[in-house]
């Protein structure tokens, strides 16, 4: 009873990591926080890849919203990293009702509806589609150790390789058919990613119109190089969400 009444006087953080990831990513910020946590995965963590091939951007979003809804939230806050940012958009339309605030960190949020891919630079965009046709969706080692992890120790930046997951090409090529939510709105610039630039993140942030911009000087993985940060961020947009 006493954990029912905290999801329904509290809005519930509803986490949504980025590519190749799991929900593992999010251990450190949630740690203390005095509200519902829900820290969503995307479906087959740990595969080879070859479980993921068929899968579109709405099984995805449908596997999201299945870890949603076992819970008994009456309101959540979507809290969406890099690729997470286009899954998140169209999980807060399909959940209207229920979200209170879309926090975007260093994350993909895609024009019109549109698709992860289009969203990027053109030469990017002809970059990423080319990769993807050729080595799949999960990067050489290299790439993830310097794009993701340029600022994580070690030992950390090994994990993130070990555990590393390929996605469906299409969660990145099909559209988000989503608009952008109507409700307050944080995105966290990172400043020190290597994965999304400055200018692509204020590219982002132009596609988002939040209503708060904030920093922090970090790379892609705030959540593993500087949680608390993160955490007090996040807490501090709860004061916007009514």
């Amino acid at each position: 009873m006493q954990d029912h009444k905290a999801k329904q006087e509290k809005a519930a953080f509803v986490f949504i990591h980025g590519a190749g990831l799991d929900s593992r990513i999010w251990q450190e910020v949630t740690n203390g926080m005095d509200h519902p946590c829900l820290m969503v995965d995307y479906p087959h963590r740990g595969d080879t890849g070859e479980a993921l091939k068929g899968l579109r951007f709405t099984d995805y979003v449908a596997h999201l919203r299945n870890q949603v809804d076992e819970q008994s939230y009456d309101r959540i806050v979507i809290v969406a990293h890099s690729l997470g940012g286009s899954l998140g958009l169209r999980l807060a339309a399909e959940l209207s009702g229920k979200v209170a605030g879309f926090v975007a960190i260093g994350a993909c949020i895609p024009k019109n509806g549109s698709s992860f891919v289009s969203a990027l630079p053109f030469p990017k965009r002809l970059l990423l589609s080319a990769i993807m046709r050729i080595l799949g969706t999960k990067p050489p080692e290299s790439a993830i150790r310097s794009g993701l992890c340029n600022d994580l120790s070690p030992e950390v930046a090994d994990e993130i390789v070990r555990t590393f997951t390929p996605e469906s090409v299409r969660v990145f090529t099909d559209r988000t058919g989503a608009p952008i939510p109507s409700v307050p709105k944080l995105f966290i610039k990172l400043t020190k990613d290597k994965q999304f630039d400055p200018a692509l993140q204020q590219q982002m942030i132009a596609n988002l119109s939040p209503h708060k911009v904030r920093s922090l000087e970090t790379g892609h993985l705030p959540m593993l190089s500087d949680p608390e940060g993160l955490r007090q961020v996040l807490l501090d947009f709860l004061q916007d969400v009514k």
